[in-house]
């Protein structure tokens, strides 16, 4: 399941205030159904980096990266000709 803005903001206000960490969040409020991964990876980040906001230029890439795969898997594919028939 995704994790919302206001979950993530609410996640960085519990990691920060109380200390919480990934297992004590999914302990407090399990009718979110987070997964330990991803709270897991959204608190190093915002222990990394001080935010849990993406890059504008990660995103950027990824995007970039997603569209090349699928031009180069467009013209790995044979080309099908109709018959006139």
């Amino acid at each position: 399941m995704k994790i919302s803005q206001e979950d993530v903001i609410l996640i960085k206000n519990f990691y920060l205030s109380k200390q919480y960490g990934a297992r004590r969040l999914l302990s407090e409020l399990p009718d979110k159904n987070w997964k330990l991964g991803s709270i897991d990876s959204l608190l190093n980040r915002s222990h990394k980096t001080g935010t849990v906001v993406r890059h504008q230029a990660a995103v950027d890439r990824a995007c970039r990266v997603a569209v090349k795969d699928l031009v180069l898997n467009q013209e790995d594919k044979p080309k099908r000709h109709r018959s006139s028939r």
